[in-house]
């Protein structure tokens, strides 16, 4: 998990009792995407953990709709991805990482996915994470987004992205330096 020490932020109790509400009602809403588990548990995890409380609250206020997906028995976390129906569109126009946004001589995106993932304390989901959560819905139908690109692609200059088309999962390459409008990328943290 990236570090969350670059995230030191602190939510108001009012902040702290409205994302709690908001996860509650949207894990309530959406029970097909943690089959049995129970919100208690989740929310007494959350209340004893304000710092990843307040990385959930980065995702949520970027556009990531963060939402449990599943509980992991062998490191006793609840894990929350990014379910937003498209990309996070607080976390569109970048390039995927700091040496592709270098690399740019002119028109530079305002920074790149990889750097502000890190800034927030999460990381980006992996291929094999991105089609988990597209088994959950139907995500990124009009968007796509960065994935987790394996340092043997990324030293050759490119970098991975998914989306939803025709009802099937894609994962495309791209240069790394590349940005669009409609591409970000998803995220996900363990509680």
């Amino acid at each position: 998990m990236a570090s969350s020490e670059k995230n030191k932020k602190t939510l108001s109790a009012q902040q702290r009792d409205e994302l709690i509400s908001l996860l509650k009602a949207r894990f309530e809403t959406n029970m097909s995407r943690h089959k049995g588990l129970k919100w208690e548990q989740v929310q007494e995890r959350l209340e004893k953990n304000t710092e990843k409380l307040a990385i959930l609250y980065e995702m949520e206020i970027t556009g990531g709709e963060p939402d449990v997906v599943k509980y992991d028995k062998k490191t006793d976390a609840y894990i929350f991805y990014d379910c937003a129906a498209e990309s996070p569109d607080g976390r569109r126009s970048l390039c995927y990482d700091r040496a592709a946004l270098s690399s740019r001589k002119a028109n530079k995106p305002q920074g790149s996915a990889v750097e502000l993932a890190e800034s927030m304390g999460i990381e980006i989901l992996t291929e094999e994470q991105y089609r988990e959560l597209q088994k959950l819905g139907k995500f990124d139908q009009k968007t796509s987004s960065w994935i987790k690109t394996p340092p043997e692609i990324r030293y050759l200059g490119g970098a991975l992205f998914c989306d939803r088309r025709y009802d099937k999962v894609f994962t495309y390459h791209n240069g790394a330096a590349s940005y669009y409008s409609s591409r970000g990328f998803r995220g996900w943290i363990n509680v």
